[in-house]
């Protein structure tokens, strides 16, 4: 029999509630040795939790009844105050009763054994967990909602009906019926790939919505980019000086524009240098660039805006998608020099020192994404897994295309197309292993 599982869901620490959760076929009789449980399903009762003769608690007792469940099992969740020693009783309580203490993400992972979420959905609820900004929120409740598994389901069954097609021929193979041209076939494997291939391209964008846009601030020495990074902050996170070369290696901080996360790189000062570790730090300045959706090129308004020009040439010639990033030229230390010399320049004049400027700039930073985010396809790929996956989709799909031109019989074809089908089904779940649940829920917290 399949064990009954039991866990605290809500957050260690003191609260004024907390969540123990039970779920398994003796869900109800376990927890009905200790408090009411109504005899409705999705019913709340007032009850007191007794340990034996002992009062532990007075609390509500909720009772979901299989299949309509989280789980998809019998479920109960017991709502007590949030005491620590109250968590503990009620589930110690319940353990010696009975149930088992659940593993990190074992709620979720019945949920999808027992068909409630395919296993992308039930990724995008650790996700949702950890989402901290409303760009994550809306991605991970996307995919909870199902849009990218449909998408995924759609994959599926163009392949499914690609292969059928395929060993049909084989169940006739005697006969040497062609029950569809191969040009056809050729037609049907590039629109399969079309679609593999909008999923793979979308993750640039997914993913940087997930971590956080990333933007490097680089410039030359001295020309106030740990000052923007503090400014933006608003925290003395970077060090300051008049000394060139203070910042000798990058430092990465987050903050939040209009619901959205930005992943800020501080880099060291663009310039030639002997001195070997300031010249690790400005190749690292270059890498962060070459890495970034956004680059912040911070230009001294006291210095000729040659020095820009010079810079930004050099990083075009190094970075090969320089022209694909979104490029804002930051005049800084116009409290200083309040004429803007570069008319032909589109800039951002701010003083990093006093703040003046910087609220254009970040408007500017979110309606660039804004624009990015619109022009997106609806369903992102966000799962570094599931980009791996696709990849070999991918793959399988050029030895299909490959397969067809040279003309080989179906039955080798039909191996690379069950080579996609396969792979695709470990996004979904259809095709799964210990070690791949494992992994996967392994990060969620206990008691979800």
């Amino acid at each position: 029999m399949t064990p009954t599982i039991a866990a605290i869901s809500t957050p260690p620490g003191v609260g004024g509630i907390a969540v123990v959760r039970l779920s398994g076929p003796e869900a109800v009789a376990i927890a009905a040795r200790h408090c009411r449980v109504a005899d409705t399903p999705q019913q709340a009762l007032f009850s007191t939790f007794r340990d034996g003769e002992e009062v532990i608690d007075e609390v509500v007792v909720t009772l979901f009844r299989a299949p309509h469940s989280y789980t998809g099992e019998d479920t109960v969740e017991i709502s007590c105050h949030g005491s620590t020693y109250v968590q503990e009783a009620i589930l110690n309580a319940l353990v010696a009763s009975g149930a088992r203490l659940a593993e990190p993400g074992e709620f979720t992972r019945r949920a999808f054994l027992n068909g409630k979420l395919d296993l992308s959905q039930a990724e995008a609820v650790a996700d949702l967990i950890d989402s901290t900004n409303a760009a994550q929120h809306r991605l991970a409740v996307s995919q909870l909602r199902g849009g990218y598994a449909q998408k995924l389901k759609e994959l599926r069954t163009q392949l499914v009906e690609l292969t059928s097609l395929l060993e049909l021929e084989l169940d006739f193979s005697q006969e040497d019926v062609e029950f569809v041209s191969r040009e056809r076939l050729t037609r049907l494997v590039e629109e399969i790939s079309l679609g593999v291939n909008a999923l793979r391209k979308s993750f640039r964008m997914g993913n940087a919505l997930k971590r956080g846009i990333p933007v490097a601030i680089v410039g030359r020495p001295n020309a106030g980019k740990s000052s923007l990074l503090n400014a933006l902050l608003h925290d003395d996170r970077a060090i300051v000086s008049p000394v060139p070369g203070t910042t000798r290696d990058t430092i990465e901080e987050t903050f939040v524009i209009d619901g959205t996360l930005f992943r800020i790189i501080d880099t060291a000062g663009l310039r030639e240098s002997a001195d070997e570790v300031e010249r690790l730090g400005i190749e690292r300045s270059r890498k962060a660039a070459e890495e970034a959706d956004i680059i912040l090129y911070v230009h001294d308004a006291t210095q000729p805006f040659l020095h820009a020009i010079e810079d930004l040439a050099q990083l075009q010639d190094r970075i090969s998608s320089f022209k694909e990033k979104h490029l804002f030229i930051v005049n800084n230390k116009m409290d200083l020099h309040p004429v803007n010399p570069t008319a032909s320049y589109r800039t951002f004049p701010i003083s990093a020192k006093n703040g003046t400027g910087l609220e254009s700039l970040t408007e500017s930073l979110a309606k660039a994404i804004n624009r990015d985010r619109g022009q997106a396809p609806d369903v992102l790929l966000t799962n570094v897994r599931h980009l791996e996956a696709l990849g070999y989709v991918d793959q399988a799909l050029m030895h299909v295309a490959r397969d067809l031109v040279d003309g080989l019989p179906a039955d080798l074809v039909a191996i690379d197309l069950r080579d996609a089908l396969h792979h695709l089904g470990t996004i979904t779940g259809e095709v799964v292993t210990d070690e791949i649940l494992g992994t996967i829920f392994s990060r969620f917290c206990i008691g979800k």
